[in-house]
């Protein structure tokens, strides 16, 4: 028995991150960058009971982290993004790449049940020679003005 073309795509599981550094919403925005440089990741899930309930990027901190400007070290809950676009690890790259594409972002928490499983990139889906085209094509598309 033949599988369908969807069975044969490469899934999400296959190619994210899954030792993936986080902080908790009590956490400050310092803490966040020192794992940042730490990890040398662009990207900071912030779990909370086990949740995801945001996550803090690199522009994150440069934009509303900077323009925050509060006295003493700013809340995670103040800079991190809570309208997220997630991804399941039984969705095909070319889904995780089509959603990065509409949405202009080039990485996408990978949840189970609202629970962070991992996270998986535009690098990730770049180094696999069966999914570079589908990062290709999200990053232009991610590129454009």
């Amino acid at each position: 028995m033949m599988k369908g073309i969807y069975d044969q795509m490469k899934k999400v599981k296959d190619v994210m991150s899954t030792d993936v550094d986080f902080c908790t919403p009590k956490d400050n925005i310092f803490e966040v960058a020192t794992k940042m440089e730490q990890d040398d990741v662009g990207i900071i899930p912030i779990i909370d009971e086990g949740e995801l309930k945001g996550v803090i990027t690199d522009r994150d901190l440069a934009i509303r982290g900077t323009a925050a400007k509060k006295p003493g070290s700013t809340s995670v809950t103040d800079v991190m993004s809570q309208d997220l676009v997630t991804v399941t690890p039984d969705m095909t790259v070319e889904a995780a790449a089509e959603l990065m594409s509409k949405h202009q972002i080039r990485r996408l928490p990978v949840v189970v049940n609202r629970h962070l499983v991992g996270i998986v990139s535009l690098g990730d889906l770049a180094t696999d020679p069966r999914t570079d085209e589908f990062a290709s094509t999200a990053l232009s598309d991610i590129s454009e003005d």
